[in-house]
């Protein structure tokens, strides 16, 4: 078996594919940006499982092949998507996470237990790798999802065998720490190609931002036939402002331009020499790579064969004007709007680079509309009592049936009974067609509530429910208490059976039968917080009396009391008296013989006085 597993080794090494490339998409009527970066690496099977890699991360593969995970998904995000302004979210929202780091994962349950001791694993390992505080994402913070993930990987017969898991953490802090270690896990570690345009200084300063690893098997017969390869595909996400993106990365700090610098409107009646009233720019904004990202491409990673796929595509109007520089433009027929380049190949090490000077259009882009709006807040006041109200609305003239997953801290404490599902126009009680509830144990487990109901055509749908506030530990709270406590973001699934009629066909990079995904933002949570200068004064005067109190006993307990004359004298004691003695002796003299002199000097004086009279 073994032998065999290696003679067909160099087969599967020349099977081994990589691929990158990068979206680019104006939002229409804003200011922004979307830069799509995808980069797809795919190993076979056979090598994955004995151990031979050439683009798949290694240090990666040895985790999963521990814990025995077949399927894995991990996200980084920041910020918020602005569905009003910038339309839809970008691949469907499959590839975007929750605030903090969220992950979600298929491991191999056959083996009868040690799940969740794996799982740790799983997160702990990832953690290290990603410099990443996955390893608190313990059982407190474990859910098993039921409705709103499935997997994307062919699976055959396994999956009736596999445990689904899926933890969050939205109070991570995103930022360079976590992006340097996803770059080393690219074939060209971020030093050519698109990854080259990947710069912590720009990436963090985005609107929005996420990141995404998943791993998953594919078998492209089906679970049948065909040869089944590991797929690893690393995608980044961001929105730029461009005009915040421009600035010069040696003046970062917004100042006011010199007013010869500005455009001024000379129509304005105030206008003048000392004043002047910026005009309005018409039209798109002018940008181009290398003065948003601070760098343009650098050469290129074309590591397959034959290997002929645009790196950078743009999604801009026929009539925009695009100034390339060392790019090969691409006839994809991927209509009008929009335009492929592949990055050249020879000779090696070019700066490729994509400038759009300033232009005004004949005819204005329109966003479409989001495949659905939700919001989510907190409601009421008080330190004992709360509520949870989310909003959903539908703009489109045909029903879709929703997943709402919500994964609650413990002590956060839901009231189910509560829990309201209605149409906010009349009123009426929406119908659940599934519900799954788990109920949190105190420092245990939280809460996991999975709902399936159907959001009526250009309707609304509210969801409410009231919850009660734990009280914690005070060695519980977190240094900033009184922030508050952040809850996990709420993961609407639109199912792909919604449709207008064009059927339940979805992208097959993405994954069959997935549907669109929709995350709210994450929400603070006030607890009951005590007065933390308490404990620190019961403390001061606690140890205070302790001392007191211990130093009077001890002292009671270990000292002798005797009489003065039984107390021995010690020979050091009678030395230093005798030698204090003698001193006293010594002065003493001096003293006599000072007085005595000083006696004789008064009576010579008082002689010689009277021998003088008596003569005269």
């Amino acid at each position: 078996m073994l032998l065999s597993s290696l003679l067909t080794l160099p087969a599967a090494v020349l099977a081994q594919t990589y691929t990158e490339h990068l979206h680019l998409s104006p939002l229409a009527q804003t200011s922004h940006l979307l830069a799509a970066f995808n980069f797809t690496s795919t190993t076979p099977l056979p090598a994955y499982e004995s151990g031979h890699f050439t683009h798949f991360p290694r240090s990666l593969a040895q985790i999963l092949q521990h814990t025995k995970t077949r399927e894995l998904h991990l996200r980084f995000a920041w910020g918020r998507w602005d569905d009003e302004q910038w339309g839809p979210r970008p691949r469907m929202g499959r590839r975007e996470g929750g605030t903090g780091v969220e992950i979600w994962a298929w491991l191999d349950g056959q083996d009868g237990g040690g799940v969740e001791e794996r799982w740790s694993g799983l997160v702990n390992g990832l953690s290290g790798l990603f410099c990443a505080s996955l390893n608190f994402i313990d059982s407190t913070r474990t859910t098993h999802p039921v409705l709103s993930f499935s997997p994307e990987g062919t699976h055959a017969d396994e999956v009736r065998g596999l445990e689904s898991l899926h933890g969050t953490l939205p109070h991570e802090v995103v930022c360079t720490e976590n992006l340097t270690p996803f770059l080393k896990l690219l074939p060209c570690k971020g030093k050519a190609g698109i990854s080259s345009l990947l710069d912590g200084h720009k990436v963090f300063d985005a609107n929005w931002q996420t990141m995404s690893i998943d791993v998953r098997p594919i078998c492209p017969g089906g679970s049948t036939g065909g040869e089944c390869v590991l797929e690893i595909q690393q995608t980044v996400d961001v929105v730029l402002d461009v005009e915040r993106s421009m600035r010069a990365r040696g003046d970062p700090i917004p100042r006011p331009r010199p007013i010869e610098e500005l455009e001024c409107d000379g129509g304005k009646v105030y206008n003048g020499g000392d004043t002047c009233y910026p005009k309005v720019k018409e039209g798109e904004m002018g940008w181009s790579l290398s003065r948003i990202f601070g760098t343009p491409v650098r050469g290129n990673c074309h590591l397959a064969d034959g290997h002929a796929d645009p790196d950078i595509t743009l999604e801009v109007p026929l009539d925009r004007i695009v100034n390339v520089t060392n790019a090969q433009p691409l006839d994809l027929g991927n209509g009008q709007s929009m335009r492929s380049y592949r990055l050249p190949d020879h000779p090696p090490g070019q700066y490729t680079d994509l400038a759009l000077p300033q232009q005004s259009l004949n005819q204005a882009v329109v966003q479409p509309q989001p495949p659905l709006y939700a919001t989510r807040t907190i409601t009421g006041s008080g330190q004992q009592h709360g509520g949870m109200h989310a909003r959903l609305h539908n703009p489109h003239p045909y029903a879709q049936t929703i997943t709402y997953f919500e994964s609650l801290p413990w002590f956060l404490r839901p009231y189910i009974h509560t829990l309201r599902v209605r149409n906010s126009e009349t009123h009426e009680d929406v119908k659940l067609e599934k519900m799954f509830y788990t109920p949190a144990k105190d420092r245990e487990r939280g809460t996991h509530l999975e709902l399936m109901f159907t959001v009526p055509a250009k309707g609304e749908v509210e969801l409410s429910y009231d919850f009660e506030k734990a009280v914690l530990r005070y060695t519980e709270y977190p240094p900033d208490a009184n922030r508050g406590f952040d809850v996990a973001p709420a993961v609407i699934r639109i199912l792909p059976n919604n449709t207008n009629g064009e059927g339940a066909a979805s992208s097959q990079h993405l994954g069959e039968g997935q549907g669109s995904y929709i995350r709210t933002t994450s929400l603070l949570l006030p607890l009951p917080t005590p007065d933390f200068s308490m404990p620190y004064n019961v403390i001061i005067l606690t140890s205070t009396v302790i001392a007191l109190g211990f130093g009077s006993i001890f002292n009671l307990l270990t000292r002798r009391f005797v009489l003065a004359e039984e107390v021995p004298v010690s020979k050091l004691a009678l030395r230093i008296k005798a030698i204090v003695g003698v001193a006293r002796g010594v002065v003493g003299r001096l003293k006599g013989a000072k007085a005595v002199e000083m006696g004789g000097d008064a009576v010579g004086s008082g002689k010689g006085d009277g021998v003088g009279n008596g003569a005269g």
